[in-house]
């Protein structure tokens, strides 16, 4: 399974929220400065809150969602120490969010249950287990077995491509999430009509029932607003 790192971002309060989706490009930019990020991140897909379209259970507590594709498990940890990292892009970090990165950012590895291409739209879901259930049984049933119980879902039937990852080492405080699921879709509209009028609680798959605190955890209804390669 690949590594990533994944942020749920809030952007800096100062910043509207239609003026996030081009301060984090900026950020993003500063990067091509920096040797070893570019090592060590191979693809980025940032992702947007949706601002012009509803999904009914869909969080506006924060503002994108970042996709990292990392090149090995080391660059995980490695990256925090980067004197260029921190000399160029940490700087800039207060100016588009409301905290340093390292504060929001988990590691995971992925596991892709539907290979198609990935859309310009996705409804991420973080998701915290109930305190009932391990953290090892939680892992064992999102990580293996067959996929089709995570598949066959009214909304996911239409996805383009369906991803989860299990998180890795101990996250930031206030993120402990345990599993973040990834359901692509081709347009926001499209994901707004698979989900339907009855929005995301409605058209869930059944495997989540019983491994999923909907009231701890954030669905993120998203477009990507910027990516490489």
């Amino acid at each position: 399974m690949s590594w990533k790192m994944i942020y749920l971002a809030r952007r800096n309060p100062a910043l509207a929220p239609q003026a996030f989706a081009q301060a984090w490009r900026e950020h993003s930019a500063l990067g091509r400065a920096c040797r070893n990020v570019q090592d060590r991140v191979l693809a980025v897909a940032q992702c947007s809150r949706v601002l012009d379209l509803a999904l009914p259970g869909a969080s506006a507590d924060h503002d994108g969602v970042a996709l990292l594709a990392l090149r090995d498990g080391e660059s995980a940890r490695d990256i925090w120490n980067d004197s260029e990292t921190l000399a160029v892009m940490r700087p800039d970090e207060p100016r588009v969010f409301a905290g340093y990165v390292r504060d929001f950012a988990l590691v995971g590895r992925e596991r892709v249950l539907r290979d198609g291409a990935r859309g310009g739209s996705a409804v991420i879901a973080f998701v915290r287990r109930p305190t009932a259930l391990s953290k090892a049984g939680f892992d064992a049933a999102w990580c293996a077995g067959e996929p089709e119980p995570w598949l066959d879902a009214p909304a996911l039937r239409h996805a383009t491509r369906v991803v989860h990852n299990r998180v890795e080492h101990t996250p930031p405080p206030g993120y402990d999430f345990d599993g973040i699921a990834e359901w692509w879709f081709d347009t926001p509209a499209a994901a707004v009509a698979a989900f339907g009028p009855g929005g995301l609680q409605a058209r869930l798959p059944a495997a989540l029932a019983g491994m999923c605190d909907p009231a701890r955890s954030v669905f993120m209804f998203t477009h990507v607003t910027h990516s490489r390669p």
